[in-house]
């Protein structure tokens, strides 16, 4: 890849649900624009509202707009202790009602699409990447991203993108990280991406002669 090319990431994160009237993947998102990705990367970010409905029709907005490197969903989990990165996204299961009293009535993402896509990113890689880093902000991996909102953008997303996607768990503020700790998380965690990522093209070149 010429190094004068401005790599362009898209990160989104989503706006309350629930009981949490605060959602700290959009805090996050919001922590990880201030800082930045470096001056080789453009970086967008969107609050993306909890809604099947429209999450079927962003989703797809942003890839054909931005035509990114790397799309990263950000979620909250009031479960999560730490900040978790999924591997994969399902298709089917979705009986959860969204921030409209909506659920799909097929409870699938992509109709005839596989249960289950992977991301072409390793995970696990990252994971130790950013663990090694010193960061103070504990990170793990999952395969389950919840049959929620969370899971089925991450899903749509993969689908759109051959497996070009990731999403990261956060935990509720204060549970127990701060919003800038998220953000600086965040930061590493996507750095750590687009770098196996430009590795793996490099491999591709590679082979490819050039």
């Amino acid at each position: 890849m010429d190094n004068n090319t401005k790599r362009t990431v898209v990160v989104t994160g989503f706006g309350p649900f629930g009981e949490h009237t605060i959602n700290a993947s959009w805090v996050a998102v919001q922590e990880l624009k201030k800082l930045g990705l470096g001056h080789d990367v453009d970086l967008y970010v969107y609050e993306v509202p909890v809604e099947y409905q429209t999450v079927q029709s962003l989703v797809p907005s942003l890839w054909n707009q931005y035509h990114p490197q790397l799309v990263v969903h950000v979620g909250l989990s009031g479960m999560a202790t730490t900040v978790t990165l999924e591997k994969c996204g399902h298709n089917y299961g979705y009986k959860g009602l969204d921030n409209c009293s909506f659920c799909p009535d097929s409870q699938c993402c992509i109709e005839g699409g596989p249960d289950c896509i992977d991301s072409v990113i390793d995970m696990d890689s990252v994971c130790k990447r950013v663990s090694a880093s010193g960061l103070g902000v504990a990170v793990s991996v999952s395969k389950d991203a919840g049959r929620y909102l969370c899971d089925y953008t991450y899903y749509t997303s993969l689908y759109l993108s051959q497996g070009r996607s990731a999403f990261v768990h956060v935990p509720p503020l204060g549970k127990p990280y701060s919003g800038e700790d998220l953000g600086r998380a965040l930061q590493a965690i996507v750095q750590a991406m687009l770098d196996l990522l430009a590795q793996s093209e490099d491999k591709i070149h590679c082979q490819h002669g050039h």
